[in-house]
């Protein structure tokens, strides 16, 4: 039993719940996603102004990231100044699902782990 879990968690490079969630887990990415699913198509600016506190470098490289595993889409346009525009893939909208049932697990429980974290003392 022990070696199916080491085989399964073990090792970052081929675990898929490991390697995903490090790269769709962190601070902004599922939020990006979400904004993205809630307005469909958004320039670079439009995606800062919704995703308060990102930095602009942070959210080009997360957006570059998620472009890389395919989850975001980007196109660029032939015009001066360059417009570029940024969508949910068909990945992305694939998860889509998933993050909504994670967002309705923690609007239900916030209150509960506000309070859990309140009274924990170290």
């Amino acid at each position: 039993m022990e070696e199916e879990i080491l085989k399964k968690y073990a090792m970052q490079d081929t675990c898929p719940v490991r390697n995903v969630l490090d790269r769709i887990g962190d601070k902004w990415s599922m939020l990006i996603l979400l904004v993205l699913n809630d307005t469909e198509v958004l320039r670079f600016n439009e995606i800062h102004k919704y995703v308060d506190g990102i930095s602009q470098k942070m959210l080009s490289t997360t957006l570059k990231s998620l472009e890389a595993d395919g989850l975001v889409e980007r196109k660029v346009y032939a015009v001066i100044p360059p417009k570029v525009e940024y969508r949910l893939s068909e990945r992305g909208a694939s998860l889509l699902p998933h993050l909504k049932e994670l967002v309705r697990w923690a609007d239900h429980n916030f209150e509960e782990i506000r309070v859990s974290r309140e009274a924990f003392v170290r």
